[in-house]
């Protein structure tokens, strides 16, 4: 892995355009999770169960493993800010479309839609943004996307619940659609024109970063790291009513105390990432690992539970921005494949965590447990962390044919280029 200067990170300025990329993602992150705090007033209406409603959450989270490759492919060689303008426009639309809609199934396919937007906006914005930076602030640039999508849980989120409780489920959607006209104005007036390269981006040399082991290993870290952390959080609800004994009026605060930790933790970890990749992914990694098995032991003792969330919420997206930047790293020859990839991963280990959750409660093994088989989540994510490490260290990726090879020879090449945003 090429190691950036000491002091490059410290010393470049963030672009403008990268802190526009995350007021997009703000409005990204709300739509994506605020429906956990919808669905009772959404099924009422609609005439559907509860469990039926939540399949919008599902539908959202697999529209972005989907669409995150599906549209990284069909806009290669297209202009990036034309894209970035498309994707947020329909995206809006598909709010819109969510706060009129007259019966279940349109609110459905207005998920679908909105995921494969936002998906698409994922990976492509995250392109832009590594295209605007150094390589040595790789890791701080995606911790301003990422950010945006912790202040959703802070703010947005808990903001959402609010609008749905005195104002009805569809102000919750108007108010994303709006947030999304203002993001759209961001992109259309912060984010400078990206010209198309000379040369064409080939789908099949962009496909070639699937060859790398160390891609794969990327993708199987990130999904189950987010997926020990989902696991859990899930069901946090029940789990601190049932099993902690709280009040549900607890349940706002401790979910905004899980916010705030994501938001600590993505700045801490944005900023010692790039010269400390691997020690970021391992400490934060094993941090979510000892925390949650901690919150499965303790998760009786109400002060247990609500410290141990934040702890989550600050060990867990610590490493965010290392399993960003870590893909790029890897499949840097392919930048929008790399961040579809990423965003796909994530969104894998979204739905991945909450299923085994879900099944684990189902075997009547309790709230408790989720956090359990979360923490044995994480802790396969360790060890195919170490396992990266040890590929790392011994070069096994600089064979012939890999896809790194690539990378470390177009790094140079094209480094004036991409920080112009030549993608």
């Amino acid at each position: 892995m090429p190691a950036a200067p000491a002091d490059a990170p410290s010393r470049s300025r963030m672009p403008l355009a990268v802190y526009i990329l995350g007021l997009s993602v703000f409005a990204l992150g709300t739509s994506e999770f605020m429906l956990s705090g919808l669905l009772p007033p959404i099924a009422d209406d609609m005439g559907v169960s509860i469990p039926q409603a939540g399949l919008l959450i599902s539908a959202f989270a697999i529209g972005m493993v989907v669409g995150a490759p599906l549209l990284a492919v069909a806009t290669l060689r297209l202009p990036r800010r034309a894209t970035l303008v498309t994707l947020i426009t329909v995206f809006g639309l598909g709010q819109v479309a969510g706060a009129l809609a007259p019966t279940y199934e349109v609110l459905f396919v207005s998920r679908v839609v909105s995921a494969l937007a936002c998906a698409g906006f994922w990976a492509v914005g995250a392109a832009v943004a590594m295209a605007m930076v150094p390589f040595g602030s790789r890791a701080r640039a995606m911790a301003v996307m990422i950010g945006g999508l912790s202040i959703a849980n802070v703010l947005g989120v808990p903001a959402g619940a609010f609008l749905g409780e005195h104002f009805g489920w569809r102000s919750a959607f108007w108010a994303v659609g709006a947030a999304s006209a203002v993001a759209l104005a961001g992109v259309l007036t912060r984010i400078p024109p990206i010209p198309v390269p000379e040369e064409k981006p080939r789908l099949r040399r962009e496909l070639t970063i699937y060859r790398d082991r160390q891609v794969w290993l990327a993708v199987a870290v990130t999904a189950l790291s987010a997926g020990g952390v989902f696991c859990v959080f899930s069901y946090l609800a029940p789990l601190l009513t049932d099993v902690a004994g709280l009040g549900s009026g607890w349940v706002p605060t401790v979910l905004g105390l899980f916010g705030i930790g994501a938001l600590l933790g993505t700045t801490i970890g944005g900023r010692i990432a790039d010269a400390h990749l691997f020690g970021v992914m391992l400490g934060g990694i094993t941090a979510s690992t000892v925390l949650l098995a901690v919150l499965a032991l303790t998760a009786e003792s109400p002060a247990a539970a609500v410290v141990l969330s934040f702890l989550i919420g600050v060990a867990s997206f610590f490493t965010a921005p290392a399993l960003n930047a870590r893909m790029f790293n890897v499949a840097g020859a392919a930048p929008t494949l790399a961040a579809a990839t990423t965003t796909a991963a994530f969104n894998l280990g979204n739905t991945s965590g909450p299923w085994l959750g879900g099944t684990v409660i189902d075997a009547g093994l309790g709230f408790a447990a989720t956090a359990w088989a979360g923490a044995a989540m994480t802790t396969g994510a360790l060890a195919l962390v170490a396992l990266a490490l040890r590929f790392e260290r011994l070069g096994a990726d600089a064979a012939p044919g890999s896809s790194r090879v690539v990378v470390s020879s177009a790094a140079s090449r094209d480094a004036g280029a991409e920080r112009c945003g030549t993608t």
